[in-house]
């Protein structure tokens, strides 16, 4: 039975990834930077034995993505689903005072994280996989109507043409590639003022993954499934 890896899964949309995906029993990976101290993830494991495995990632570090391809590798796992979720915002951000470390923060958690981590698990993605990247609307060069969060902008408009990019590499293997947006949602980075729980969110996402078919490669849609503006 194919697997199914979340990044950034020890809290937020990550971990209700992980809740849902385990409730229609689904096996699922999940990794996070320290396992030992995501006890939600650590429960999960106990309510769900064998069919959750809880392993390190620290991305976008070289040695780390290559570990955990190696700790895949041990284990024979083959992906049947990728959900590169893991990411990360530059608060507080106004014009003037934009700096190259919130810059570079963003870029390396948001972009090259999920470009590097599927080039590198490329091998181990069953025939016919999905690879979703969780983009935003923030990431759309045609939706921006207004200077806001501009690290974090940026960094997933990349992600988003590394979406692209991926499609093209991974359209040999039979393999779609979606960039998708959760919405605006109550998350320790959404805030409390969003309208959407992460539980709606993520109910929502899987509905369009499952129904991604090789026409979707290459695409960026919201949560709704409806096509969102590069």
């Amino acid at each position: 039975m194919a697997h199914v890896l979340v990044t950034g899964a020890n809290r937020g949309l990550g971990l209700e990834f992980v809740r849902q995906l385990l409730a229609r029993g689904e096996r699922v990976v999940a990794t996070c930077r320290q396992p030992g101290r995501a006890l939600p993830l650590n429960r999960l494991a106990g309510e769900y034995p064998g069919h959750l495995t809880v392993l390190p990632l620290t991305l976008p570090e070289p040695r780390s993505i290559a570990e955990l391809a190696r700790e895949l590798d041990a284990l024979d796992v083959r992906l049947g689903l990728l959900i590169n979720n893991a990411g990360a915002s530059v608060g507080g951000e106004r014009f003037g005072t934009i700096a190259l470390d919130g810059l570079r923060h963003a870029f390396d958690a948001n972009a090259a994280g999920p470009l590097l981590l599927t080039q590198a698990l490329a091998p181990r993605l069953d025939a016919h996989a999905k690879v979703v990247n969780l983009s935003s609307g923030l990431g759309s060069i045609a939706g921006t109507s207004a200077l806001y969060t501009p690290s974090y902008a940026i960094s997933k408009a990349a992600l988003n043409m590394a979406s692209k990019l991926l499609s093209i590499a991974l359209a040999e293997h039979g393999a779609i590639v979606a960039a998708l947006s959760p919405g605006w949602v109550r998350t320790d980075m959404g805030g409390a003022n969003a309208p959407l729980g992460a539980d709606e969110s993520v109910a929502a996402m899987l509905r369009v993954i499952d129904r991604l078919r090789p026409a979707d490669n290459g695409r960026f849609l919201a949560q709704t499934g409806a096509a969102i503006d590069w």
